[in-house]
């Protein structure tokens, strides 16, 4: 999102690292809030920012969007896995399942009866739509460093992807969505057993509105709440948005 803002007002911003952020957050945002209003750049760049095209114009921006999405199914995929092109129809229907569900644990029987491929193939599938940058997984992590053998969540690779494959979105979705995108890059990520996620089996983060308390975190240690809709937080209590200066 910080590049997005810079290639939209031409003025630089520093990039943080993840724990600079979580100590300073009140101090960064307000360094930013001097130059700009962040919440009008942040809903902007849920629909148009993640790729470097914006630049030609939003009104063409969903449509190359789209041509992006068929390249990498019908070529980039295709070509590098040696699928055929009849079975891209259930690639496509996988990603649209995706985008109308909430994040959830991923329940490979069910997902694989309604598109009509086995539970290995699907396994694949989602492999196949990572590694060409269309969804991300996240696994699980019970308690420290713990790891837990349960499906992975799964989320479109970029809250844009909404705007061209769903009908409908959640806002809770489009919210985690964001905050894994930002981190995914240089954090590992692992949804837990109380709180959205686990960072680098080291902090635990609660998404959701203004309005989001601590109830579902409290006492837990190096938690925090990551909070939309407000230009600057407190305490633990961090704006969404600025998870998107952390490259």
């Amino acid at each position: 999102m910080r590049e997005y803002i810079e290639l939209q007002i031409g003025e630089k911003f520093k990039a943080y690292d993840l724990e600079e952020l979580l100590n300073n957050h009140i101090d960064i945002s307000a360094e930013v809030l001097q130059k700009i209003k962040p919440l009008k750049y942040f809903k902007e760049y849920l629909k148009f920012g993640a790729y470097p095209f914006v630049m030609e114009g939003s009104k063409s921006y969903h449509q190359r969007l789209v041509e992006i999405v068929n390249e990498t199914l019908f070529f980039d995929i295709a070509t590098i896995y040696k699928i055929s092109f009849s079975k891209i129809e259930s690639l496509q229907k996988l990603l649209l399942v995706i985008c109308r569900s909430n994040p959830y644990e991923i329940n490979y029987e069910a997902i694989s009866k309604l598109i009509g491929i086995s539970k290995n193939t699907l396994k694949s599938y989602l492999l196949y739509l990572n590694k060409g940058s269309l969804i991300n997984t996240i696994d699980g992590i019970s308690r420290g460093n713990t790891f837990i053998q349960k499906p992975s969540k799964v989320y479109l690779n970029n809250t844009n992807l909404f705007e061209i494959l769903c009908a409908n979105s959640e806002i809770g979705t489009i919210r985690e969505t964001f905050f894994v995108s930002q981190l995914q890059q240089a954090y590992n990520l692992h949804y837990p057993k109380k709180g959205d996620f686990s960072v680098n089996e080291k902090y635990l983060f609660e998404i959701g509105g203004k309005s989001k308390g601590f109830k579902q975190i409290k006492d837990l240690p190096k938690s925090y709440i990551v909070a939309d809709d407000i230009e600057i937080g407190f305490g633990n209590k961090i704006p969404l948005w600025l998870f998107g200066f952390l490259y």
